[in-house]
């Protein structure tokens, strides 16, 4: 079993009674989670087919629909009445809570689209007759990813190099100091937009180009904590005993200055999942068709005699980037050391 030291468990304890940021944690992995498993919550083909005796899995695998004893050797549809029929005579099928995908249009709407909420589409269907809901889970899944990723890639970039600049200094410290100092006053939004308008949009081009920006958020406190560090005694200690200087950074020196990075991560994260919305929200984010809270808004604003698109759009994004600012709060306050040594 894992024990932790006396230091994190006072973290952990601090963590804690922030009950706000707490909840708020467990609300939104259980959200994660869920969003994880989208496949399985909202899908247009069953999660199991039962068929003359045998079992299939069309979420993991395509079947053709004579298979099932149709005629086409193109893939089944299974919300189709006549392959329902067929299977359902000679078996049963299993299907998620949700009968929809984030593509599936329902081409059975008894009004124009974008329908109102309704039993079948409990938050009613975009301005293309998919279904909101389906399209609230897979687009909630891609935004959280998305920024988890973003937030990862860009914290290592950025800890390597203020710790580097931090750890160094001199010429080295003051030529990065100005290279960061052009490369942040360029106007980011504009030119991803130009980017986005250059190169086909996609999640992993997408996120390099957002890369190439985000990593400068945590520059100057982790530079900042390297230079107080490298003075220390227990530092020139480990230099007089011939340590490597990878070793002194990463093992001696890193460990102070992951405080401030840990309390900033649930912050940086937030700004990357607004990021990612803006983009799509203006047409330059994710290729056209991908589920996303920003198209959600986008077309909130252009059917505004469908109210629920702007607010399904707008309550999932405050809910999220609410509960993420709550935990953030809280793990601000775990590393506080005027909190956790108190009394």
């Amino acid at each position: 079993m894992l024990k932790l030291s006396s230091i994190a468990t006072r973290r952990v304890s601090q963590f804690k009674r922030n009950r706000r940021g707490y909840c708020s944690a467990w609300i939104f992995l259980c959200l994660f989670l869920l969003s994880l498993g989208a496949e399985l919550i909202a899908n247009d083909k069953p999660i199991v087919v039962q068929y003359q005796g045998s079992f299939y899995f069309p979420i993991v695998k395509s079947y053709s629909e004579t298979t099932f004893g149709g005629e086409f050797e193109t893939e089944a549809d299974y919300r189709d009445p006549f392959v329902g029929k067929l299977i359902e005579d000679n078996g049963w099928m299993f299907w998620p809570p949700v009968r929809y995908s984030y593509q599936t249009i329902n081409y059975n709407l008894n009004v124009p689209s974008p329908s109102p909420p309704s039993f079948e589409n409990i938050l009613g269907t975009d301005d293309q007759g998919r279904d909101v809901l389906a399209r609230l889970i897979y687009g909630f899944r891609i935004s959280i990813l998305f920024g988890l990723t973003l937030t990862i890639l860009g914290s290592i970039v950025g800890v390597s190099v203020g710790a580097m600049e931090g750890y160094f200094g001199g010429l080295f410290d003051l030529l990065s100091q100005r290279f960061i100092e052009i490369w942040s006053g360029m106007p980011v939004f504009f030119l991803l937009i130009i980017m986005s308008s250059v190169i086909t949009p996609g999640f992993f081009t997408l996120l390099l180009l957002m890369l190439l920006f985000s990593w400068m958020h945590l520059v100057d406190v982790v530079r900042a904590e390297f230079l107080k560090a490298r003075n220390l005694d227990y530092i020139r200690a480990a230099k007089a005993l011939g340590v490597s200087t990878p070793v002194i950074m990463f093992r001696h020196a890193l460990p102070n200055a992951m405080v401030a990075t840990l309390s900033m991560m649930p912050f940086v994260l937030t700004g990357s999942i607004t990021t990612l919305t803006g983009l799509d929200f203006l047409g330059f984010g994710l290729p056209p068709g991908s589920p996303s809270l920003g198209e959600l808004l986008s077309q909130g604003k252009n059917n505004l005699q469908a109210p629920w698109l702007g607010i399904t759009a707008f309550l999932s994004l405050s809910v999220m980037l609410v509960l993420l600012t709550f935990i953030g709060e809280a793990v601000r306050d775990a590393f506080d050391s005027r909190k956790i040594f108190k009394g």
